[in-house]
């Protein structure tokens, strides 16, 4: 291959769903056409309404994808992180970014040209096919955090989201946040100062907070929690 990705970054692209079913022939084929770009903290990837030039795929970092109101305010869509593709329906269907992409952190991302893409889905409508099992999937993403902005408590969506950045499932842990709390917040539909109501709340399970980094006692208690605060918001009467 012509690229910079090591064996262990080949096993993780080949692991993401959009390249997990291909044939080993036609995976090499396409990446050994893509890019991979370093980018800088807080590099703007492509501003919304910009020609789609390529899909994505993050090898290390954070990206996140957001829009802008007319006045300004900024509302976050979504995070992505290692082993985690973005924009493909936007380059399938060769339009215009219906967001904004900037670098969360200093990133190594996978680039895969459209025009090379689309070539690939006409010789080989396998690629297609891959591409819609990976945007299915982001699209259930969007429904399940559309729930959370819906029914579940500030506090619960903080534990569900520490929860899956937890590296155990029981037992002691210290999460280092992978972003700012600003950005914690919006990613989580909340303003910074409520955000900080949630963390207080979760204080009584031995949630305690030192800058970016979050030291839980028992993360198996924080996971139970979670869970119950869901069946509690889903029987809370309008």
């Amino acid at each position: 291959m012509n690229l910079k990705l090591d064996a262990r970054e080949v096993s993780l692209v080949r692991s993401a769903p959009m390249f997990g079913s291909l044939h080993e022939e036609t995976f090499r084929d396409l990446i050994d056409q893509a890019q991979v770009r370093d980018v800088n903290r807080s590099e703007v990837l492509f501003i919304q309404g910009d020609p789609v030039k390529c899909c994505f795929m993050v090898l290390e970092g954070w990206v996140k994808l957001y829009r802008l109101s007319s006045s300004g305010d900024e509302t976050i869509v979504a995070t992505f992180t290692r082993g985690q593709s973005f924009a493909e329906a936007a380059a399938f269907t060769r339009g215009v970014f219906p967001v904004s992409g900037e670098a969360v952190t200093e990133c190594r991302l996978l680039c895969i040209p459209v025009n090379v893409l689309i070539g690939k889905i006409r010789s080989n409508p396998e690629i297609g096919l891959t591409m819609l099992a990976s945007t299915s999937l982001h699209l259930q993403h969007l429904v399940r955090q559309i729930e959370q902005l819906k029914s579940h408590t500030g506090a619960q969506r903080v534990a569900e989201f520490l929860v899956s950045l937890s590296p155990t499932e029981a037992g002691p842990c210290t999460i280092n946040l992978p972003y700012d709390k600003v950005l914690v917040a919006g990613r989580l539909g909340m303003k910074p100062e409520s955000l900080s109501r949630a963390f207080a709340k979760l204080r009584k399970l031995g949630i305690v907070m030192e800058q970016n980094a979050v030291n839980i006692e028992d993360i198996a208690k924080l996971r139970t929690y979670a869970q119950q605060e869901r069946v509690n918001a889903h029987h809370i009467k309008p």
